[in-house]
């Protein structure tokens, strides 16, 4: 009875056992680390010497890039430990970059720009997990709206105006709103068909890659979000 009592909690954790569920505890980590970075170099007053030097902006972002695009890529190769170190990494010196905000917003603006960012996303990710509808969709032409969307970006570089840099803040926000819709159901397919058919590491691995694409729409959302409440402000 005993051996039949272990079996049947052993069947019972293996079906608790979902890719999507830890995306979520890996994002959260993910953005509860940077917090923490952003934090610490607050109050000790070294993101002032992140945001006096644009070299060293440059090189975190550059250095941003690569680990995104090595976990991106090399995931199915890394070891698990490779791969949370990464994640890990990636996530931390976002943090670095992100503790400059606090030069250019109040706390107040960011705390409202934070907590807007979380509620839409949270409203996204639900409709996209509970909804009977196929979003495979809306890939092609998100991925077109991302592009356009750097276009612009890189283009207002050089001209500066106030106005089209609002509206590419409401793009972005449009866009990473369709991109969580649209990622979120993806990594619910791939759990419901994976799960419970990939080894442990596989399975942490492709968890830690679901937690960064959705760590990605959720920290560019809340930039854009920003961006707006900040010149209302």
């Amino acid at each position: 009875m005993n051996q039949n009592f272990t079996s049947a909690g052993s069947f019972q954790a293996t079906q608790d056992r979902t890719i999507l569920k830890n995306v979520y505890l890996w994002m959260t980590a993910g953005l509860f680390l940077t917090a923490i970075v952003a934090r610490g170099f607050l109050v000790t007053g070294l993101y002032r010497n992140v945001m006096s030097n644009p070299l060293l902006m440059f090189g975190l972002i550059i250095i941003e890039l690569v680990l995104v695009f090595r976990l991106a890529s090399k995931i199915n190769t890394m070891s698990v430990g490779a791969a949370i170190t990464t994640f890990g990494v990636y996530a931390g010196l976002n943090g670095i970059n992100m503790s400059t905000i606090f030069l250019m917003y109040n706390l107040g603006t960011i705390t409202t720009a934070f907590v807007s960012t979380a509620a839409l996303f949270g409203t996204m990710s639900l409709w996209a997990v509970t909804t009977k509808k196929d979003l495979s969709g809306w890939g092609h032409y998100l991925m077109m709206g991302l592009v356009g969307l750097i276009i612009a970006s890189l283009v207002n570089m050089f001209l500066r105006s106030s106005g089209m840099s609002y509206l590419i803040s409401y793009a972005g926000i449009l866009l990473f709103t369709g991109l969580t819709a649209y990622d979120t159901q993806r990594i619910k397919n791939m759990s419901r068909s994976m799960s419970h058919s990939v080894d442990e590491g596989q399975f942490v691995k492709l968890s830690i890659l679901g937690a960064l694409t959705l760590y990605l729409d959720f920290i560019n959302m809340f930039l854009f979000m920003l961006r707006i409440l900040g010149r209302r402000n």
